[in-house]
């Protein structure tokens, strides 16, 4: 069974802002269905939907790290 856990993203715009947020598996891969396309997509998060002008993407970074509580390892 896949992780099902939501994945903190960023995603970089032509002129340098970043919107980072915290998405569910599906809503990732919606994303990364679209990229490569024009128009406008909506992408859900934790804290809301955001609507993208695909357009002006320039990456969507995927943090793989587990998220970390402390000092630690």
């Amino acid at each position: 069974m896949a992780d099902e856990r939501p994945q903190r993203i960023s995603v970089g715009f032509h002129g340098g802002q970043v919107l980072t947020a915290r998405v569910a598996p599906k809503e990732l891969s919606r994303l990364r269905d679209a990229l490569g396309t024009s128009g406008w997509h909506e992408l859900t998060a934790e804290d809301g939907t955001v609507a993208l002008d695909l357009e002006k993407v320039d990456y969507v970074l995927v943090d793989h790290e587990g998220h970390r509580v402390g000092f630690g390892s």
